[in-house]
């Protein structure tokens, strides 16, 4: 089991034209392959004390770091602390900043020391882990996937499917998901064939015969009935850039 480095500070932070004290606290791993206990561990230790207002993730650069940052967020919610602000230092672009609309590397450390908290919609699945970056419902074995996709109250598709893709969109209503680009789509849906386009919602739920799932990259080889990927009740406080 990998452990976890905590560094803490206390800055002041600018909120609504004051400066207000701001209790931190780090978290990043020792080492590759942090797993779901370990970090665990480590966010319920660094939010330990009640003056900790924000957690600052920095994962390793080449060690699946959006499935580090989902993890973190997991335990949040898990632990019932969404209280606490939480910024994501990734060294380079991922998925989760591409989705998430946040800076990496050096601007992304002066953004989780300076910036301020947005209430974003949590997406999560009924296993209760969080997305952040890129999900994928998929057939097991690379095989294509049969079954069907509802986003809201709109098919996706309805028999095969090389797979579906699902992202957070970081706004109302939480999510969207399309067709994955590769293999084949046999069955019509009303009549016509799908078009790869996006679909947004509060939910995505897959069902299927040979239904596997993918979280930030890493694929889950055990088969499921279904998944669904949906907005949680309460929301992120995430330390992102002011959109105007």
């Amino acid at each position: 089991m990998s452990g976890v480095l905590l560094v803490g500070t206390t800055l002041l932070v600018r909120v609504a034209g004051y400066a207000i004290r701001v209790s931190i606290r780090s978290i990043s791993p020792s080492g590759p392959g942090a797993d779901k206990q370990s970090v665990r561990s480590s966010v319920e230790s660094a939010i330990a004390d009640d003056a900790v207002h924000r957690l600052v993730v920095r994962p390793l650069p080449d060690d699946q770091p959006d499935a580090y940052f989902a993890l973190a967020v997991a335990a949040l919610m898990v632990l019932d602390r969404l209280d606490v602000e939480v910024a994501y230092v990734s060294a380079e672009p991922t998925q989760a900043t591409r989705a998430l609309r946040l800076p990496h590397g050096d601007n992304a450390v002066r953004l989780a020391e300076t910036g301020t908290a947005t209430p974003t919609p949590l997406i999560r699945d009924d296993a209760a882990t969080v997305l952040v970056g890129r999900a994928r419902h998929v057939g097991a074995g690379g095989a294509p996937l049969h079954g069907e996709t509802i986003v809201d109250d709109q098919r996706l598709f309805l028999g095969e499917a090389a797979g579906v893709e699902i992202e957070p969109t970081g706004e109302l209503p939480g999510l969207r998901a399309r067709l994955t680009a590769d293999g084949p789509l046999d069955v019509l849906v009303g009549g016509l064939r799908p078009r790869r386009r996006w679909r947004t919602g509060r939910a995505a739920q897959s069902g299927g015969t040979n239904l596997v799932v993918e979280r930030e990259g890493v694929l889950t080889d055990r088969i499921v009935k279904r998944s669904t990927f949906y907005r949680h009740h309460v929301d992120l406080l995430l330390v992102r850039p002011h959109r105007s």
